[in-house]
């Protein structure tokens, strides 16, 4: 409704001719306005603004106003439209006041995981605590698997188990949508693994090799052990070092495989291909690609996820969106073309969704949010 319609149902409403027709008009426009003002005042501009909507409106004496904060606060925004002052509908006293209800609030993931042991009993981790075993490996129990004070699995190995040495027993560690979970692994390497991913590594390191294999996201901090290389298998790329600290972002559902390196070296390798990394370079390999993609980047981007935030350098918007997929657990829908929006900036992890959509909307991007649902618009 334009300027004039609101100000001629305004005006029946003062005269007392407004049908029921246009009150559901009225109302559906007021309620439209509250929900969608951005306005915070406080609770004397609050007041100032309830006595002057009395001044401006007839106010039956006996009715008993209810003061919605919430939805006065929107005085401000409905008087910049009608140019006339501030107005306040107050309800006649046979009908009950509804408030429009606020979309339901997104919450963030957490520490959320499920082990899986060789024997494939799976196990919860939320159910888990400090004080627990949480399982036994081998023939002779030559591992114990148990959580620390700080909330990682970890894999005791008992020197004095006579099992044999050569088998070894696999576990597999996954996350699901919206969750995190980090673990010491029998050789002292510490891994971040990020929402949506999995790792599958022996319960002890025997052999003359480390050899773990990943898909979705992990952040790695490698035990040094010269004589026994560290090997991290994802997709078609293999990933050797001895001791370092490295990011590997392999998700199924992206075509791009991209190995991060923060510390010491890497050697990456790619179908018959293999190069060397060096601190603050990233490699890219695809089946697009006719050969391994070196460059420079930004790793507190890169690794942005395991210190709690969302940190992107002119990243594409599906990019972006696929993050926050996996740690909401929402579908995006796109409407109109978004190919070319880029985004540079960050938030926390630990906020709502509606939070971060605030942040990313400076890009003049507008989502709308329905139930598990978010619908971009260019």
């Amino acid at each position: 409704m334009n300027k004039t319609q609101i100000s001629e149902l305004l005006k029946k409403y003062q005269d007392g001719t407004l049908s029921n027709e246009d009150k559901d008009k009225l109302d559906a426009w007021y309620l439209h306005k509250a929900s969608n003002s951005n306005l915070q005042l406080n609770e004397y501009e609050l007041e100032d603004s309830y006595q002057l909507l009395k001044s401006k409106l007839p106010l039956q004496e006996e009715t008993k106003v209810v003061r919605l904060w919430p939805r006065i606060a929107v005085a401000a925004s409905i008087a910049v439209i009608l140019g006339t002052g501030i107005f306040y509908f107050a309800q006649p006293k046979e009908q009950k006041v509804q408030v429009a209800a606020k979309p339901q609030e997104i919450a963030p993931g957490g520490t959320r995981g499920v082990l899986t042991l060789s024997n494939g009993k799976q196990i919860v981790l939320s159910e888990i605590t400090a004080k627990d075993i949480i399982a036994q490996e081998g023939e002779e129990d030559e591992v114990t698997i148990k959580m620390n004070a700080n909330g990682e699995i970890t894999y005791i190995i008992n020197p004095n188990a006579a099992g044999a040495k050569d088998d070894n027993s696999f576990n597999t560690l996954s996350t699901p949508t919206g969750g995190q979970y980090n673990i010491i692994l029998a050789d002292g390497t510490k891994v971040y693994l990020n929402a949506v991913s999995s790792i599958k590594y022996p319960t002890q390191f025997n052999g003359d090799k480390r050899v773990v294999e990943l898909e979705g996201e992990a952040y790695f901090e490698v035990a040094k052990n010269k004589n026994k290389p560290f090997i991290v298998k994802s997709d078609n790329q293999s990933i050797e070092v001895l001791g370092t600290h490295f990011n590997v972002h392999s998700y199924n559902n992206e075509s791009v495989v991209k190995t991060t390196l923060l510390e010491g070296s890497v050697a990456v390798t790619y179908k018959n291909q293999k190069t060397i990394l060096k601190p603050g370079q990233q490699s890219d390999v695809s089946e697009s690609f006719s050969k391994i993609k070196v460059r420079e980047v930004d790793t507190e981007e890169a690794v942005a996820w395991k210190n709690g935030r969302f940190k992107f350098d002119n990243a594409d918007l599906k990019t972006v969106m696929k993050q926050l997929e996996r740690w909401y657990g929402i579908k995006v829908e796109y409407h109109g073309d978004v190919s070319d929006v880029r985004f540079s900036g960050g938030t926390f992890r630990n906020k709502n969704l509606s939070e971060v959509l605030k942040v990313l909307e400076f890009s003049n991007i507008k989502f709308k949010v329905e139930g598990k649902t978010v619908i971009v618009y260019p």
